[in-house]
Parts: structure tokens; sequence; C-alpha cells
């Protein structure tokens, strides 16, 4: 699956250089995690005033922070990313690792949900950005390997496959229609999917 090369508008803070004051850090991380929610729910009709009053701020401090909707959703994008690639480490230490492979792809849908939301505005910075969509892509296909050789070395999954076949499997769940049912549907192709990667699998360390 072709996750598309994405760059930057700005890495510091909309507002100023200098570090923010607690109450305006929280604001602002509230506005993001917030943002991701409604972009996934709303994807392009979603207005920054219902992001500002779900965030219990007025719409003024989101533009303190977030002078353009295009800042708003790189912030978003670069966190929902980082978070998917921290989850592999945080899962595997949880728990097996076929059961590693299987959460962390539900999020990857909860993932592609909130970038499906925010594709007006990551086409928009495509073309004045650089590098944000080519290093995100590959950090999380890194992700994808490590959780994928890990359940493959101990036999959880089949070892016959690596991670470029779920990638490419998961890219379906991308292509597939928005429609209001399609994060269920999503949830059931991983299931399915993983149905699939744990038939035949040959277990090689005790207890796994």
């Amino acid at each position: 699956m072709a996750f598309e090369p994405v760059t930057t508008v700005d890495q510091k803070p909309a507002a100023a250089d200098k570090p923010l004051r607690a109450d305006a850090r929280r604001n602002r991380d509230r506005l993001v995690e917030v943002a991701a929610s409604v972009f996934a729910e709303r994807g392009i009709d979603a207005s920054l005033e219902e992001i500002a009053r779900r965030a219990g701020v007025g719409i003024g401090t989101l533009y303190r922070h977030f002078p353009t909707r295009e800042h708003l959703v790189e912030v978003v994008y670069r966190r929902e990313a980082e978070a998917l690639c921290a989850a592999a480490g945080e899962l595997t230490a949880k728990h097996p690792s076929d059961v590693a492979l299987e959460e962390w792809m539900h999020r990857f849908v909860d993932y592609i949900a909130t970038k499906r939301g925010l594709a007006t505005s990551l086409r928009i910075l495509f073309t004045t950005n650089s590098t944000l969509f080519s290093d995100t892509s590959g950090r999380v296909s890194q992700a994808l390997r490590q959780l994928v050789e890990a359940a493959v070395a101990d036999g959880t999954i089949r070892g016959d496959v690596d991670a470029s076949d779920v990638l490419h499997a998961l890219g379906g769940i991308y292509s597939a229609p928005d429609t209001p049912e399609w994060r269920d549907r999503s949830r059931r192709l991983v299931k399915l999917l993983m149905d699939g990667l744990r038939f035949g699998a040959v277990r090689t360390k005790p207890g796994v």
C-alpha cells in the first residue's frame, strides 16, 4: 500500500518560538486529541469551530496555536503516525506476538480513518511540503515488519508471509469505499486476515 508522501508546514508551535505555558500546552494537546477524533468522524466536513467547542476552548485559542487548518492537520497526522509506530513496541511488551500484531492492525484501522478524514488537507500539504509523508511511511512499514517477523519467528503466524504481504492486504482496507459501516467492516477484515495468518502456523516457542 502506498502511504502518500507528506511534508511539513511548520515544525515549531504556531504561536511563538518560546515554550508554551502549562495551561497553553494542555489546550494545544487537547485540541490535537479532539481534532483527530473529529477528523476521523467527519472527514472534510469537520469544522474548526466544532473542534474548539469539543476541546472546551474558544476558536481564538485554536487559531493562536494553529493559524490554518493545514497547520492543525499536519500536527494531527504526525501525532497519529507516531502513536501507531510507538504502539508496536508497547503491544509486543504486553501480548504474545500474534496478538500484538492483531491489536496493532486494529490501531492501523483507526489511523487510516483519521488519515482519510484529513485527505483533502493532506493533498494541499503535499504540494507545499517535503518529507513528512515519506518519513512516516517508512516508520510505519518498519513497525509492521518488526511485528510480523516476531510472530513468524515464534510460530504464532505462518512462516510463508512477510510484512509486504500484510501491508498489501491492509491496502485493501485503505482503498475500500468510505461508507458508514467502513470501520466495522475493516475490523472484521483484520480478524479474517489474522485467521489466515494463523492457519498452519507451527509454534516454535513453548507456551507462546
